[in-house]
């Protein structure tokens, strides 16, 4: 019965019956001939066919709920027996927001120094992409937003509060201030994450209550990208203090707080609301319970310093 759930998520990831044959490693027709056998025994039509994968029937919808809840605590199980003979070991894989990829060590690195069996794969993913990986068991946690857009049925912890910068060159317009308002920050040539990244909304928004438009002109899905033009001294851009700080300065650039108003959103850790939670995300939760004060000092703390 796993094999063929196995195979109904990875249906749900590929929507496409070779590609979700091969991530599972069998062959299009043993996995065709499984999806069958499972509708077989539920008495019910689980996928839309055609001459290509058509999507899943509103059955198939639910099977698919189901079969999330049982894989996971399949894989659950499995991992907290090994680490009861074992120890904590094996591969966590966790997606992040771009804006919150530099926090990721402050939470990898302890965890590590406790579980140095514990392999990592970080990915660099959207708000929305964090919640689907973690939706369809690709992913162990995510690092995102918690408090603009929906989250579903996660836990969630609290880590840092992300405050904005303007980034410019000191003899740009603006590069000499204290402080600059949103609707000076229109002003200057701007580069931007692209539309999809929940960061670049979010900026959007603050842009429009200041009664200006977002009209960078030039946009990206890489903050290093963002960055190095910053640094030709031809564009400005708009980041979080946090990851400001650790792309690091040099004497021409200058990351200015923003007011008027000063925005605040929370960045925090998000994982599977599962009874138990796999061990080695439940580890990381109670890690990232642990250094979240440690991490919201440090971010208060760069509030209003200047470069």
């Amino acid at each position: 019965m796993l094999d063929k759930l196995d195979f109904i998520l990875a249906l749900a990831r590929e929507h496409h019956f070779g590609r979700a044959a091969e991530a599972c490693g069998v062959t299009q027709p043993t996995l065709s001939a499984g999806v069958k056998q499972l509708e077989e025994q539920m008495g019910v039509l689980l996928v839309n066919r055609g001459s290509r994968f058509q999507g899943f029937t509103p059955e198939g919808e639910r099977v698919l709920d189901w079969a999330r809840r049982i894989v996971g605590d399949a894989r659950s199980m499995r991992e907290e027996i090994n680490a009861l003979r074992h120890g904590l070991s094996g591969q966590l894989r966790i997606a992040a927001i771009p804006t919150a990829l530099p926090m990721v060590a402050a939470l990898t690195t302890p965890y590590r120094e406790k579980h140095p069996n514990v392999r990592f794969t970080i990915y660099s993913r959207t708000s929305i992409e964090v919640l689907d990986l973690l939706g369809n068991l690709e992913i162990d946690a995510g690092i995102t937003y918690i408090e603009n857009e929906p989250l579903g049925h996660v836990t969630a912890v609290p880590l840092y509060r992300e405050r904005y910068r303007l980034l410019t060159s000191a003899d740009a317009p603006l590069g000499d201030r204290q402080t600059v308002t949103w609707a000076e920050v229109a002003q200057v040539p701007l580069c931007l994450l692209t539309p999809d990244m929940q960061n670049r909304r979010i900026i959007d928004r603050l842009l429009q209550r200041a009664g200006v438009e977002s009209r960078p002109t030039l946009e990206s899905d890489s903050m290093i990208l963002l960055y190095s033009h910053v640094r030709t001294g031809r564009w400005a851009s708009v980041m979080p203090a946090k990851l400001a700080e650790t792309l690091g300065f040099t004497d021409a650039i200058r990351a200015i707080p923003i007011i008027d108003p000063e925005a605040v959103q929370t960045i925090g850790l998000v994982a599977p609301a599962r009874e138990p939670m796999m061990p080695t995300t439940a580890a990381l939760v109670e890690e990232a319970r642990r250094l979240a004060p440690q991490l919201d000092g440090l971010n208060v703390a760069a509030r209003g310093s200047r470069p």
